[in-house]
C-alpha cells in the first residue's frame, strides 16, 4: 500500500492553510487537497463539515479487495485529519464520463444539507449523484455574475441546479429564465432560490432542450442582458433532439445565445471539456475575452479545470 503517512502529512499541512484561507473567503465548501500526491489520486472537498472525497480512473490494476482496503486506509486517514466521523466521508470513483452518465443517480436518495458561499445557501447532496449540486471550480465565475447583474435580464442556459441563477438574483437581476432538461435539476434549482428568497414569478423555471429553447425564444424575440452558457462535454439523453458534443456544438450554441443577447449584454461560456478549442469564427464574429486563468480558484491545483470566456457584440 502507498505511503499513508506521506498523504496524512499533505492533507494536514492542506487543510490548515485552506481552511484559514476559506474563512477570509466567508466559504464553506472548498477544495483541500487536488492529487498533490501521485500515489494518492483524489480530489477532496470540504462541503460545511462533510467531505466529498473522489479518486479518479489511473488505470492501476488492483484486486476488489486490495481496492477496498486501499479506500478504507484513505477514508481512515481524511476522518482522523479532518476530525470528522466517517459517515460524514462520502467517497464516489470518478471515471471519465460520456453522456448523461455523470447526471444518473448513483444510488438511493440521501439528505440534502444546506451550505453557505458568499452570504447565499445552497442545498447539496454527496451520495446520490456524480457531481453535488454545486460546481466548486465556478465560484468565481459565480461571483462575476453576482457583479454583471444589477438591473440585467438573465439567462441561464444548462442551468443544473441553478446556483448562477441564485447569484444573478441576488446581485439584483430584474428577472430570469433558467433552462434545463431534467425535471430533478430544475426542482433542485427551484428549492435553492426559494432558500434565497427568490420569487419564482420573477426567475421562472422553464424544462427545455438547449436547441429548442434557443430557437424559439428567438421567435418570440426574447432578449436578455446577461447569459451564462455552461453546457456539459457530452450529452445523449434520449429527450434531445440529438447527442450533444460541446466541442463541434458550440459556435451553434453561442451564436443561438447571441441572437437573444442585448446590444451591451454579456455572455459568460465555460467548459470542462479537456483540450477544447474556442471555434476561430467565433473569435471572429464576437468579441471573447478568455478569463479562465482568473476564473479558476486558488484552492484548485489544476488551472485547466474549466475553460471560460467573456462574450460580446463587437461594436
Amino acid at each position: 500500500m502507498p505511503d499513508l503517512d506521506a498523504f496524512r502529512n499533505r492533507l494536514s499541512r492542506n487543510a490548515r492553510h485552506w481552511a484559514r484561507w476559506a474563512r477570509r473567503q466567508g466559504i464553506a465548501c472548498y477544495r483541500i487537497y487536488d492529487r498533490d500526491v501521485p500515489q494518492f489520486p483524489l480530489a477532496i472537498d470540504r462541503y460545511g463539515s462533510h467531505v466529498h472525497l473522489q479518486e479518479f480512473d489511473t488505470g492501476w490494476q488492483q484486486t476488489e479487495a486490495e481496492h477496498a482496503a486501499w479506500i478504507g486506509a484513505v477514508e481512515t486517514v481524511v476522518a482522523e485529519t479532518l476530525e470528522l466521523p466517517i459517515a460524514q466521508i462520502h467517497f464516489k470513483r470518478r471515471e471519465r464520463q460520456r453522456g448523461a452518465a455523470q447526471y444518473q443517480k448513483l444510488r438511493n436518495a440521501t439528505d440534502e444539507f444546506e451550505v453557505n458561499e458568499a452570504g447565499l445557501r445552497f442545498l447539496v447532496n454527496l451520495d446520490s449523484y456524480l457531481d453535488t449540486g454545486l460546481f466548486l471550480d465556478h465560484r468565481k465565475t459565480r461571483g462575476l455574475v453576482r457583479e454583471l447583474a444589477a438591473g440585467r435580464r438573465f439567462l441561464n442556459l444548462f442551468s443544473y441546479t441553478g446556483s448562477f441563477t441564485v447569484y444573478a438574483a441576488a446581485g439584483g437581476a430584474v428577472d430570469s429564465e433558467s433552462v434545463d432538461l431534467s425535471n430533478t435539476y430544475l426542482e433542485w434549482a427551484g428549492r435553492n432560490l426559494r432558500l434565497n428568497g427568490h420569487d419564482l414569478a420573477r426567475h421562472q423555471l422553464v424544462r427545455a432542450d438547449a436547441f429548442a429553447y434557443l430557437e424559439g425564444a428567438a421567435r418570440a424575440g426574447k432578449e436578455f442582458d446577461l447569459i451564462v452558457l455552461d453546457p456539459p462535454s457530452f450529452s445523449n439523453s434520449k429527450r434531445m433532439q440529438d447527442v450533444l458534443d460541446v466541442q463541434r456544438d458550440h459556435p451553434r450554441l453561442i451564436a443561438g445565445c447571441m441572437q437573444l443577447l442585448s446590444e451591451h449584454g454579456e455572455l459568460v461560456f465555460s467548459t470542462n471539456r479537456r483540450h477544447f478549442e474556442l471555434d476561430p469564427g467565433v473569435r471572429e464574429t464576437y468579441r471573447c475575452d478568455d478569463i479562465h486563468q482568473w476564473s479558476v480558484p486558488e484552492d484548485f491545483r489544476s488551472r485547466t479545470i474549466h475553460r471560460c470566456w467573456r462574450v460580446g457584440h463587437r461594436s
